[in-house]
């Protein structure tokens, strides 16, 4: 499988911590969210919410808590790109050991008609570029 070449510091805040001085596992996608904007902008060089992608799936394994004081780093790298449809696979990093892994699905979508529309071919150029296929 291909190396992360993609990664995002995230500034941990207080209240994302629950009771069990952890953070909580819905923050997780948070922390995912942040790092998919970043990368789309950066990678596609357009900001995302001029993009008309969406996401229509998310997944999210836990492999172990993220305690206060640590730092988090967020790795993404985008899978085999469909017609309609970019996978990222993440690594949710805590001082970095693997905390968690996950997988959205994002697609390219045309809102007036309300159905999936093709990648852009320059979005597809930049992405394998940057994933070097």
């Amino acid at each position: 499988m291909a190396e992360f070449n993609y990664e995002n510091e995230i500034d941990v805040r207080f209240r994302d911590f629950d009771m069990m001085d952890h953070v909580n596992n819905a923050v997780y996608a948070t922390y995912l969210e942040q790092t998919r904007v970043e990368y789309i902008e950066d990678v596609v060089q357009e900001p995302l919410m001029d993009t008309g992608a969406v996401v229509a799936d998310l997944h999210l394994d836990f492999e172990r808590p993220i305690d206060f004081g640590e730092s988090v780093t967020v790795a993404v790298r985008a899978g085999e790109l469909g017609t309609s449809s970019i996978p990222l696979e993440y690594e949710i990093r805590a001082d970095g050991e693997v905390a968690a892994t996950g997988e959205t699905l994002m697609v390219t979508f045309d809102q007036e008609a309300g159905e999936p529309t093709p990648i852009p071919d320059a979005w597809r150029e930049r992405i394998e570029a940057h994933e070097g296929r």
